[in-house]
Protein backbone atom coordinates (compact mmCIF):
# COMPACT_ATOMS: atom_id res chain seq x y z
CA UNK A 1 0.00 0.00 0.00
CA UNK A 2 0.95 3.46 -0.71
CA UNK A 3 2.58 6.00 1.72
CA UNK A 4 1.55 8.90 2.47
CA UNK A 5 -1.96 10.54 2.36
CA UNK A 6 -4.59 8.00 2.33
CA UNK A 7 -7.03 9.05 -0.08
CA UNK A 8 -10.95 8.99 1.32
CA UNK A 9 -12.94 7.39 -1.28
CA UNK A 10 -16.54 7.60 -1.17
CA UNK A 11 -18.34 4.15 -0.88
CA UNK A 12 -19.38 4.25 -5.37
CA UNK A 13 -22.87 4.71 -5.96
CA UNK A 14 -24.26 1.44 -7.61
CA UNK A 15 -25.25 1.65 -11.23
CA UNK A 16 -26.18 -1.05 -13.90
CA UNK A 17 -22.98 -2.37 -15.23
CA UNK A 18 -22.71 -2.86 -18.90
CA UNK A 19 -19.89 -5.91 -18.09
CA UNK A 20 -21.04 -9.39 -18.22
CA UNK A 21 -21.36 -12.50 -20.56
CA UNK A 22 -22.53 -12.01 -23.94
CA UNK A 23 -26.63 -12.11 -23.77
CA UNK A 24 -27.22 -11.21 -20.50
CA UNK A 25 -28.75 -7.87 -20.49
CA UNK A 26 -31.61 -9.63 -22.94
CA UNK A 27 -31.39 -12.38 -20.62
CA UNK A 28 -32.48 -10.31 -17.47
CA UNK A 29 -34.91 -8.76 -19.40
CA UNK A 30 -36.72 -11.85 -20.60
CA UNK A 31 -36.52 -12.80 -17.11
CA UNK A 32 -38.54 -10.15 -15.45
CA UNK A 33 -40.87 -10.35 -18.28
CA UNK A 34 -42.92 -12.49 -16.33
CA UNK A 35 -43.03 -12.26 -12.40
CA UNK A 36 -41.15 -8.66 -12.49
CA UNK A 37 -38.21 -8.32 -10.85
CA UNK A 38 -36.56 -10.77 -8.86
CA UNK A 39 -33.60 -12.08 -7.76
CA UNK A 40 -34.50 -15.56 -8.33
CA UNK A 41 -32.40 -16.64 -11.18
CA UNK A 42 -28.87 -15.02 -9.45
CA UNK A 43 -29.86 -17.29 -6.57
CA UNK A 44 -29.77 -20.26 -8.93
CA UNK A 45 -27.06 -19.31 -10.63
CA UNK A 46 -24.92 -19.31 -7.12
CA UNK A 47 -26.17 -22.47 -6.19
CA UNK A 48 -25.09 -24.00 -9.35
CA UNK A 49 -21.41 -22.88 -8.87
CA UNK A 50 -21.27 -23.76 -5.22
CA UNK A 51 -22.71 -27.15 -6.30
CA UNK A 52 -19.66 -27.66 -9.19
CA UNK A 53 -17.53 -26.82 -6.88
CA UNK A 54 -18.44 -29.19 -3.98
CA UNK A 55 -18.88 -31.87 -6.87
CA UNK A 56 -15.33 -31.22 -7.80
CA UNK A 57 -14.04 -32.02 -4.52
CA UNK A 58 -15.85 -35.16 -4.43
CA UNK A 59 -14.55 -35.81 -7.70
CA UNK A 60 -11.34 -35.50 -6.15
CA UNK A 61 -11.50 -37.68 -3.23
CA UNK A 62 -12.70 -40.29 -5.54
CA UNK A 63 -9.87 -40.11 -7.31
CA UNK A 64 -7.15 -40.15 -4.62
CA UNK A 65 -6.01 -36.40 -5.17
CA UNK A 66 -5.86 -33.31 -3.93
CA UNK A 67 -9.21 -31.43 -4.60
CA UNK A 68 -6.75 -28.01 -5.09
CA UNK A 69 -6.34 -28.31 -8.46
CA UNK A 70 -9.82 -28.60 -9.87
CA UNK A 71 -11.31 -26.58 -7.16
CA UNK A 72 -9.52 -23.52 -8.65
CA UNK A 73 -9.79 -25.15 -12.32
CA UNK A 74 -14.22 -24.58 -11.68
CA UNK A 75 -13.68 -21.36 -10.26
CA UNK A 76 -11.95 -20.48 -13.26
CA UNK A 77 -14.33 -21.75 -15.83
CA UNK A 78 -17.32 -20.89 -14.11
CA UNK A 79 -16.33 -17.46 -13.30
CA UNK A 80 -17.24 -14.42 -15.05
CA UNK A 81 -14.01 -14.44 -17.00
CA UNK A 82 -15.00 -17.44 -19.04
CA UNK A 83 -18.48 -19.30 -18.87
CA UNK A 84 -20.36 -16.22 -16.59
CA UNK A 85 -22.75 -18.77 -14.45
CA UNK A 86 -20.99 -15.82 -11.46
CA UNK A 87 -21.86 -12.37 -12.29
CA UNK A 88 -19.19 -9.80 -12.18
CA UNK A 89 -20.72 -8.10 -9.51
CA UNK A 90 -20.64 -11.05 -7.08
CA UNK A 91 -16.64 -11.46 -8.25
CA UNK A 92 -15.20 -8.10 -8.98
CA UNK A 93 -14.16 -5.22 -5.74
CA UNK A 94 -16.98 -2.00 -6.23
CA UNK A 95 -14.38 0.09 -6.65
CA UNK A 96 -12.39 -1.22 -9.30
CA UNK A 97 -16.41 -0.83 -11.31
CA UNK A 98 -15.86 2.96 -10.84
CA UNK A 99 -12.45 3.52 -10.83
CA UNK A 100 -10.74 3.55 -13.92
CA UNK A 101 -7.03 3.98 -13.54
CA UNK A 102 -6.20 3.52 -17.72
CA UNK A 103 -4.58 7.23 -18.41
CA UNK A 104 -6.14 9.00 -21.47
CA UNK A 105 -4.36 9.53 -24.21
CA UNK A 106 -4.11 13.14 -23.48
CA UNK A 107 -3.14 13.36 -20.15
CA UNK A 108 -0.09 14.96 -20.50
CA UNK A 109 -2.01 17.86 -22.05
CA UNK A 110 -4.53 18.08 -19.76
CA UNK A 111 -1.85 18.67 -17.28
CA UNK A 112 -0.18 20.93 -19.20
CA UNK A 113 -2.96 23.01 -20.04
CA UNK A 114 -4.58 22.61 -16.64
CA UNK A 115 -7.61 20.98 -17.76
CA UNK A 116 -9.95 18.69 -15.90
CA UNK A 117 -8.07 15.23 -15.15
CA UNK A 118 -11.45 13.62 -14.78
CA UNK A 119 -12.73 12.11 -11.79
CA UNK A 120 -10.52 9.43 -10.54
CA UNK A 121 -7.14 11.41 -11.81
CA UNK A 122 -8.76 14.24 -10.99
CA UNK A 123 -9.25 12.91 -6.96
CA UNK A 124 -5.48 11.51 -6.96
CA UNK A 125 -3.87 14.84 -8.50
CA UNK A 126 -5.97 16.53 -5.28
CA UNK A 127 -4.76 13.60 -2.56
CA UNK A 128 -1.59 14.69 -2.59
CA UNK A 129 0.35 11.53 -3.02
CA UNK A 130 2.22 13.32 -6.42
CA UNK A 131 3.37 16.47 -6.44
CA UNK A 132 3.69 17.92 -10.13
CA UNK A 133 6.30 20.55 -9.03
CA UNK A 134 8.99 17.30 -7.85
CA UNK A 135 8.82 16.46 -11.81
CA UNK A 136 9.08 19.90 -13.27
CA UNK A 137 11.48 20.81 -10.76
CA UNK A 138 14.13 17.87 -11.85
CA UNK A 139 13.54 17.89 -15.53
CA UNK A 140 13.49 21.60 -16.55
CA UNK A 141 15.55 23.78 -13.83
CA UNK A 142 13.82 26.75 -12.76
CA UNK A 143 11.71 26.67 -15.94
CA UNK A 144 7.72 26.66 -16.21
CA UNK A 145 4.80 26.59 -18.91
CA UNK A 146 5.15 30.14 -18.82
CA UNK A 147 7.47 33.13 -18.27
CA UNK A 148 8.43 33.50 -14.51
CA UNK A 149 6.21 35.65 -12.97
CA UNK A 150 3.91 35.27 -15.59
CA UNK A 151 0.77 35.42 -13.21
CA UNK A 152 2.32 38.53 -11.35
CA UNK A 153 4.05 36.51 -8.29
CA UNK A 154 7.32 38.55 -7.76
CA UNK A 155 10.19 36.69 -6.98
CA UNK A 156 9.86 36.25 -3.30
CA UNK A 157 6.66 34.67 -3.95
CA UNK A 158 4.15 37.59 -3.01
CA UNK A 159 0.68 37.75 -5.28
CA UNK A 160 0.48 40.45 -6.99
CA UNK A 161 -3.25 40.00 -8.57
CA UNK A 162 -4.03 36.41 -7.68
CA UNK A 163 -4.53 35.01 -4.44
CA UNK A 164 -2.12 33.81 -1.75
CA UNK A 165 -0.97 30.03 -2.53
CA UNK A 166 1.12 28.28 -0.12
CA UNK A 167 2.19 25.37 -0.83
CA UNK A 168 4.14 23.29 1.91
CA UNK A 169 5.66 20.97 0.10
CA UNK A 170 7.97 23.55 -1.67
CA UNK A 171 8.89 25.65 1.56
CA UNK A 172 12.20 24.66 0.90
CA UNK A 173 14.98 25.01 -2.07
CA UNK A 174 14.31 27.20 -5.31
CA UNK A 175 11.68 25.91 -7.09
CA UNK A 176 9.47 28.10 -9.80
CA UNK A 177 6.86 25.94 -10.77
CA UNK A 178 3.35 25.24 -11.74
CA UNK A 179 1.07 23.79 -9.12
CA UNK A 180 -1.14 21.03 -10.22
CA UNK A 181 -4.34 21.49 -12.12
CA UNK A 182 -6.13 20.98 -9.66
CA UNK A 183 -5.23 24.42 -8.00
CA UNK A 184 -6.16 27.13 -9.90
CA UNK A 185 -6.44 30.40 -8.74
CA UNK A 186 -8.91 32.88 -8.93
CA UNK A 187 -9.30 33.31 -12.54
CA UNK A 188 -8.93 29.88 -13.77
CA UNK A 189 -5.44 30.41 -14.27
CA UNK A 190 -2.47 27.99 -13.00
CA UNK A 191 -0.91 29.19 -9.72
CA UNK A 192 3.14 29.48 -9.58
CA UNK A 193 5.58 29.35 -6.75
CA UNK A 194 8.79 30.92 -6.19
CA UNK A 195 10.27 30.28 -2.84
CA UNK A 196 13.78 31.22 -1.64
CA UNK A 197 14.24 29.39 2.05
CA UNK A 198 17.09 31.32 4.21
CA UNK A 199 19.95 28.97 4.32
CA UNK A 200 19.31 26.77 1.87
CA UNK A 201 21.34 26.52 -2.09
CA UNK A 202 19.14 28.11 -4.93
CA UNK A 203 18.53 25.03 -6.95
CA UNK A 204 18.23 22.73 -3.88
CA UNK A 205 15.56 20.04 -3.14
CA UNK A 206 14.27 18.77 -0.53
CA UNK A 207 11.84 15.74 0.25
CA UNK A 208 8.25 16.88 0.35
CA UNK A 209 7.21 14.81 3.54
CA UNK A 210 9.07 11.97 5.70
CA UNK A 211 7.57 9.29 3.98
CA UNK A 212 8.73 10.64 0.27
CA UNK A 213 12.44 11.69 -0.73
CA UNK A 214 14.23 12.01 -4.05
CA UNK A 215 17.07 9.54 -4.64
CA UNK A 216 19.42 12.35 -5.32
CA UNK A 217 20.35 11.21 -8.16
CA UNK A 218 19.10 13.82 -10.76
CA UNK A 219 17.63 11.71 -13.20
CA UNK A 220 13.88 12.96 -12.27
CA UNK A 221 12.58 9.93 -10.14
CA UNK A 222 11.40 10.49 -7.38
CA UNK A 223 9.78 8.59 -4.28
CA UNK A 224 5.69 9.50 -4.23
CA UNK A 225 2.48 7.83 -4.09
CA UNK A 226 4.32 5.07 -2.81
CA UNK A 227 7.37 4.14 -5.52
CA UNK A 228 9.44 6.39 -7.68
CA UNK A 229 8.47 7.31 -10.92
CA UNK A 230 9.99 9.15 -13.24
CA UNK A 231 7.00 11.93 -14.94
CA UNK A 232 4.24 12.88 -13.32
CA UNK A 233 1.98 11.50 -15.37
CA UNK A 234 3.15 7.93 -14.03
CA UNK A 235 2.83 9.12 -10.62
CA UNK A 236 -0.89 9.59 -11.06
CA UNK A 237 -1.22 6.16 -12.54
CA UNK A 238 0.12 4.17 -10.17
CA UNK A 239 -0.89 5.99 -7.48
CA UNK A 240 -4.05 5.45 -8.65
CA UNK A 241 -3.53 1.72 -9.14
CA UNK A 242 -1.79 1.56 -5.55
CA UNK A 243 -5.29 3.21 -4.22
CA UNK A 244 -7.85 0.81 -5.93
CA UNK A 245 -5.23 -2.50 -4.86
CA UNK A 246 -5.96 -0.62 -1.36
CA UNK A 247 -9.80 0.06 -1.57
CA UNK A 248 -9.83 -3.66 -2.99
CA UNK A 249 -7.99 -5.36 0.04
CA UNK A 250 -10.52 -3.63 2.58
CA UNK A 251 -13.53 -4.10 0.77
CA UNK A 252 -13.05 -7.16 -1.10
CA UNK A 253 -15.44 -8.79 -3.67
CA UNK A 254 -18.01 -11.52 -1.88
CA UNK A 255 -16.33 -14.71 -3.19
CA UNK A 256 -12.89 -13.33 -1.97
CA UNK A 257 -13.93 -11.95 1.73
CA UNK A 258 -15.60 -15.64 1.86
CA UNK A 259 -12.43 -17.23 0.79
CA UNK A 260 -10.54 -14.87 3.10
CA UNK A 261 -12.89 -16.03 6.10
CA UNK A 262 -12.28 -20.16 5.19
CA UNK A 263 -8.90 -19.40 4.82
CA UNK A 264 -8.64 -18.20 8.41
CA UNK A 265 -11.39 -20.63 10.22
CA UNK A 266 -8.87 -23.70 7.99
CA UNK A 267 -5.66 -22.13 9.74
CA UNK A 268 -7.35 -21.95 13.20
CA UNK A 269 -8.44 -25.81 12.91
CA UNK A 270 -4.92 -26.56 12.09
CA UNK A 271 -3.75 -25.01 15.20
CA UNK A 272 -6.09 -27.36 16.96
CA UNK A 273 -4.35 -30.24 15.73
CA UNK A 274 -0.71 -28.55 16.86
CA UNK A 275 1.00 -31.21 19.42
CA UNK A 276 2.43 -29.78 22.10
CA UNK A 277 5.16 -33.22 22.87
CA UNK A 278 5.93 -33.53 19.24
CA UNK A 279 6.97 -29.68 19.16
CA UNK A 280 9.53 -30.30 21.34
CA UNK A 281 11.22 -32.71 19.33
CA UNK A 282 10.57 -31.27 16.17
CA UNK A 283 10.69 -27.31 17.02
CA UNK A 284 14.60 -26.82 16.89
CA UNK A 285 14.71 -28.43 13.49
CA UNK A 286 11.85 -26.53 11.90
CA UNK A 287 13.15 -23.50 13.18
CA UNK A 288 16.16 -24.33 10.80
CA UNK A 289 13.95 -25.04 8.35
CA UNK A 290 12.16 -21.95 8.28
CA UNK A 291 15.57 -19.30 8.47
CA UNK A 292 16.73 -21.31 5.25
CA UNK A 293 13.40 -21.29 3.68
CA UNK A 294 13.12 -17.79 4.32
CA UNK A 295 17.15 -16.79 3.36
CA UNK A 296 17.19 -18.47 0.19
CA UNK A 297 14.08 -17.59 -1.97
CA UNK A 298 15.43 -13.83 -0.75
CA UNK A 299 18.85 -14.08 -2.08
CA UNK A 300 17.25 -15.85 -5.03
CA UNK A 301 15.28 -13.37 -5.93
CA UNK A 302 17.53 -10.47 -4.86
CA UNK A 303 20.22 -11.70 -7.18
CA UNK A 304 17.88 -12.78 -10.05
CA UNK A 305 15.68 -9.80 -10.37
CA UNK A 306 19.45 -7.57 -10.43
CA UNK A 307 20.85 -9.70 -12.80
CA UNK A 308 17.75 -8.72 -15.01
CA UNK A 309 19.16 -5.22 -14.89
CA UNK A 310 16.80 -3.83 -11.83
CA UNK A 311 17.96 -2.12 -9.29
CA UNK A 312 18.76 -3.09 -5.99
CA UNK A 313 16.79 -1.17 -3.34
CA UNK A 314 13.45 -1.57 -3.65
CA UNK A 315 13.18 -3.45 -7.01
CA UNK A 316 15.35 -6.71 -6.26
CA UNK A 317 14.81 -6.77 -2.85
CA UNK A 318 11.06 -6.51 -2.76
CA UNK A 319 10.93 -9.36 -5.40
CA UNK A 320 13.18 -11.52 -3.05
CA UNK A 321 11.01 -10.61 -0.03
CA UNK A 322 7.89 -11.78 -2.00
CA UNK A 323 9.46 -15.13 -2.41
CA UNK A 324 10.03 -15.41 1.33
CA UNK A 325 6.80 -16.26 2.72
CA UNK A 326 5.44 -20.20 2.96
CA UNK A 327 2.01 -20.55 1.38
CA UNK A 328 0.33 -21.83 5.31
CA UNK A 329 -2.88 -22.42 3.33
CA UNK A 330 -2.05 -25.22 0.94
CA UNK A 331 -0.15 -26.77 3.31
CA UNK A 332 -2.23 -26.97 6.25
CA UNK A 333 -5.25 -28.37 3.02
CA UNK A 334 -2.28 -31.14 1.27
CA UNK A 335 -1.66 -32.03 5.01
CA UNK A 336 -5.21 -32.21 6.70
CA UNK A 337 -6.06 -34.40 3.15
CA UNK A 338 -3.38 -36.65 3.51
CA UNK A 339 -3.90 -37.25 7.53
CA UNK A 340 -0.58 -36.71 8.47
CA UNK A 341 -0.78 -33.15 9.89
CA UNK A 342 -0.70 -35.29 13.76
CA UNK A 343 2.85 -36.98 12.28
CA UNK A 344 5.68 -35.82 13.55
CA UNK A 345 6.91 -34.38 9.63
CA UNK A 346 3.44 -32.79 9.40
CA UNK A 347 3.80 -30.83 12.63
CA UNK A 348 7.20 -29.88 11.47
CA UNK A 349 6.32 -28.33 8.41
CA UNK A 350 3.19 -26.43 9.78
CA UNK A 351 5.75 -24.98 12.40
CA UNK A 352 8.52 -23.93 9.92
CA UNK A 353 5.52 -22.75 7.68
CA UNK A 354 4.49 -20.14 10.35
CA UNK A 355 8.28 -19.62 11.89
CA UNK A 356 8.89 -17.93 8.18
CA UNK A 357 6.35 -16.19 8.09
CA UNK A 358 7.18 -14.59 10.38
CA UNK A 359 10.28 -13.96 9.52
CA UNK A 360 8.57 -12.70 6.30
CA UNK A 361 6.21 -10.43 8.32
CA UNK A 362 9.87 -8.71 9.49
CA UNK A 363 11.29 -8.69 6.01
CA UNK A 364 8.17 -6.81 4.95
CA UNK A 365 8.46 -4.15 7.18
CA UNK A 366 12.06 -3.55 6.86
CA UNK A 367 11.33 -3.39 3.14
CA UNK A 368 9.37 -0.88 3.29
CA UNK A 369 11.94 1.14 5.88
CA UNK A 370 14.51 1.27 3.22
CA UNK A 371 13.63 4.44 1.27
CA UNK A 372 11.88 6.01 4.80
CA UNK A 373 11.95 6.30 7.97
CA UNK A 374 12.98 3.62 10.27
CA UNK A 375 10.21 2.84 12.05
CA UNK A 376 11.20 0.94 15.20
CA UNK A 377 7.35 0.23 16.16
CA UNK A 378 6.57 -1.68 12.60
CA UNK A 379 10.34 -3.02 12.93
CA UNK A 380 11.33 -4.25 15.58
CA UNK A 381 9.08 -3.51 18.24
CA UNK A 382 6.01 -5.60 17.07
CA UNK A 383 7.31 -8.62 15.91
CA UNK A 384 8.56 -9.25 19.32
CA UNK A 385 5.12 -8.50 21.47
CA UNK A 386 4.12 -10.88 18.84
CA UNK A 387 6.38 -13.64 19.75
CA UNK A 388 6.04 -12.84 23.15
CA UNK A 389 2.21 -13.32 22.88
CA UNK A 390 2.32 -16.32 21.23
CA UNK A 391 4.69 -17.95 24.12
CA UNK A 392 2.25 -16.99 26.71
CA UNK A 393 -0.85 -18.24 24.76
CA UNK A 394 1.07 -21.65 24.65
CA UNK A 395 1.82 -21.64 28.10
CA UNK A 396 -2.00 -20.92 28.67
CA UNK A 397 -3.13 -23.46 26.52
CA UNK A 398 -1.26 -26.36 27.97
CA UNK A 399 -1.82 -24.84 32.02
CA UNK A 400 -4.72 -22.67 31.70
CA UNK A 401 -7.35 -23.75 29.70
CA UNK A 402 -7.82 -26.98 29.93
CA UNK A 403 -8.46 -26.72 33.63
CA UNK A 404 -10.33 -23.56 33.21
CA UNK A 405 -12.94 -25.44 30.43
CA UNK A 406 -13.28 -28.53 32.72
CA UNK A 407 -13.31 -27.17 36.29
CA UNK A 408 -14.85 -23.66 35.56
CA UNK A 409 -17.17 -23.44 32.41
CA UNK A 410 -18.71 -27.35 32.45
CA UNK A 411 -19.97 -27.54 35.92
CA UNK A 412 -21.77 -24.05 35.12
CA UNK A 413 -23.54 -24.71 32.30
CA UNK A 414 -26.79 -26.33 32.90
CA UNK A 415 -27.50 -29.97 30.84
CA UNK A 416 -30.45 -29.92 28.04
CA UNK A 417 -33.02 -32.05 28.71
CA UNK A 418 -34.01 -35.08 26.67
CA UNK A 419 -32.10 -36.47 23.88
CA UNK A 420 -30.13 -33.65 21.94
CA UNK A 421 -27.35 -34.04 19.62
CA UNK A 422 -25.43 -31.16 20.65
CA UNK A 423 -24.61 -31.00 24.54
CA UNK A 424 -24.87 -27.23 25.99
CA UNK A 425 -20.97 -27.84 26.98
CA UNK A 426 -20.43 -28.44 23.24
CA UNK A 427 -22.24 -25.08 22.42
CA UNK A 428 -20.95 -23.38 25.21
CA UNK A 429 -17.25 -24.63 24.20
CA UNK A 430 -18.06 -23.58 20.41
CA UNK A 431 -18.76 -19.96 21.56
CA UNK A 432 -15.85 -20.21 23.64
CA UNK A 433 -13.38 -20.68 20.28
CA UNK A 434 -15.24 -17.87 18.67
CA UNK A 435 -14.37 -15.39 21.40
CA UNK A 436 -11.07 -16.35 21.61
CA UNK A 437 -10.43 -16.90 17.84
CA UNK A 438 -11.79 -13.08 17.44
CA UNK A 439 -10.07 -11.52 20.41
CA UNK A 440 -6.38 -13.32 19.47
CA UNK A 441 -6.91 -12.84 15.91
CA UNK A 442 -7.87 -8.75 16.41
CA UNK A 443 -4.43 -8.54 18.72
CA UNK A 444 -2.45 -9.67 16.32
CA UNK A 445 -3.62 -7.84 13.28
CA UNK A 446 -2.53 -5.00 14.80
CA UNK A 447 0.75 -6.56 14.37
CA UNK A 448 0.97 -7.64 11.63
CA UNK A 449 -1.17 -10.18 9.98
CA UNK A 450 -4.85 -11.78 11.59
CA UNK A 451 -3.72 -15.13 10.62
CA UNK A 452 -1.12 -15.20 13.45
CA UNK A 453 -3.65 -14.95 15.64
CA UNK A 454 -6.10 -17.23 14.02
CA UNK A 455 -3.19 -20.11 14.56
CA UNK A 456 -2.80 -19.37 18.23
CA UNK A 457 -6.42 -19.51 18.98
CA UNK A 458 -6.58 -22.86 17.68
CA UNK A 459 -3.39 -23.70 19.74
CA UNK A 460 -5.42 -22.48 23.08
CA UNK A 461 -7.80 -25.48 22.31
CA UNK A 462 -5.23 -28.08 21.22
CA UNK A 463 -5.30 -30.08 24.80
CA UNK A 464 -8.66 -29.81 25.69
CA UNK A 465 -10.46 -32.79 26.20
CA UNK A 466 -13.66 -33.57 24.60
Amino acid sequence: CCSGARIQVPPPAVVPSAQGPPGKLAYTRHSRAMGGSSSFIAILSIAAFLACAWLATRISRMMGVSSIVLEITTGVVLGPSVVGVVAPEYAECTYKRHMDCTPPADLSELIATGAPLGETFGMIAESGLCHREDYIHHDDGHATGDDHGAHGVDDHGAATGHDEVTNASSATGHATTTAPPTNADSHGNRTHIDSHAPGTQVGGHEPTTGTQSGNGDGQGRRLSGGGSYATYEECLVKSCEAELSHECQLTPDFFTLIGHAGVALMIFESGMHFDFEKARYVGPKACLVAVIGTVLPLISGTILTAVYGKPFVPDSVAVGTALAPTSVGIALRLLGEAGVLSLDFGQAIITAAFVDDILSLVLFNILFSLQGDFDFMKVVAFPIIGIVFMGIAMVAAVKFWPLAISNCLYPRIPAKRGDVKVSAEDEALFFLMFVVLIAYSTATHFLGTHLWGCFIAGMSFACVKP
